[in-house]
């Protein structure tokens, strides 16, 4: 059985397929879409709970930051251009829109495990194509599924009953 390599390397510097290009820059959109979805519900998030899921708000931004920079410069290490100006995010994301104004508390939780679902179900449907052309990429999306997922359960728990 003869495979064929999905990353062509220059001189010794791996080039992303198309494919894969594709692939990594939806889930670079999903990641920054969550990023900015999750900031506007920091910011308009009310009722009873504010104060901590504001906070954990902030960490899911944070994760959600910190790997769309990994996924970004994996694009460029693999020589080609990540891109995630407004107009990109906005017309290519795969999650739902936010609500405008001001969000409940629950709400909020809702919405936002939502989007994290959302999130991940981009990283799981790409998943299986970048393991086969570049399985160093693949160990990325394995880290954004279990922190998205790890977000998802403490939000989530703010609307769970004792």
């Amino acid at each position: 059985m003869t495979t064929t390599p999905s990353i062509h390397r220059s001189t010794e510097r791996a080039v992303a397929s198309e494919t894969l290009h594709a692939n990594l820059q939806r889930v670079l959109v999903a990641l920054v879409d969550l990023h900015l979805q999750g900031k506007q519900a920091h910011w308009n998030v009310t009722g009873r709970g504010f104060r901590d899921l504001h906070l954990q708000l902030d960490e899911l931004v944070d994760a959600a930051r910190e790997h769309s920079d990994t996924i970004a410069e994996r694009l460029r290490a693999l020589q080609v251009v990540p891109d995630g100006r407004a107009e990109t995010v906005a017309t290519k994301t795969d999650l739902s829109p936010y609500p405008d104004g001001l969000v409940t508390v629950g709400d909020t939780v809702d919405a936002i495990v939502e989007r994290t679902a959302q999130t991940v179900e981009v990283v799981r449907t790409v998943h299986d194509d970048v393991d086969a052309e570049d399985p160093t990429s693949a160990d990325l999306l394995h880290e954004i599924i279990h922190d998205l997922e790890k977000q998802a359960w403490m939000i989530s728990s703010e609307n769970t009953e004792a």
